[in-house]
């Protein structure tokens, strides 16, 4: 393709992709070990502690009932967790990019609930990028468990 072209070539949407990949996989694994750390210290009590704590908080200050709360945050650590080291090393990555993105919704409706306005926003824009790495998967070129495309 000509240099002087301003149409972006196949290599340009795999760098794209990839910084998407990137960010969006390591954003999400801290994310999830982030919930087993209390005291600098990271451990499964820290982790039933903390998301104990979330989970109350959230069905005090919201219509969300107690069990979906509970539900949610038990899992949240371990999902953020699985889903974030897939899409960073390039396994399922369209499978991992969606889940982790439905992750993220799910995270973005229980600050909606207890009304979070700038959490929300800030979660909008984690599944906003979500979305476009999604648009720009057939562009994955580094991954170590390839996807089946989407017809």
């Amino acid at each position: 393709m000509n240099e002087n072209s301003s149409s972006p070539t196949r290599c340009d949407y795999t760098a794209a992709f990839l910084l998407l990949r990137l960010f969006l996989g390591l954003r999400t694994l801290i994310a999830g070990l982030e919930k087993f750390e209390a005291n600098k210290s990271f451990s499964f009590s820290n982790y039933t502690e903390n998301m104990n704590r979330v989970a109350t908080a959230i069905a005090n200050y919201s219509i969300i009932p107690g069990w979906a709360t509970q539900a949610f945050a038990m899992s949240l650590g371990f999902l953020l967790v699985i889903f974030g080291a897939a899409i960073l090393l390039g396994i399922k990555t369209r499978a991992a990019l969606f889940f982790g993105g439905l992750v993220y919704v799910g995270l973005g409706f229980g600050l909606m609930a207890v009304q979070e306005g700038e959490g929300v926003a800030w979660i909008g824009m984690q599944v906003l990028m979500f979305a476009v790495a999604l648009t720009l998967v057939r562009n994955n070129r580094f991954a170590l468990v390839a996807d089946k495309h989407c017809a």
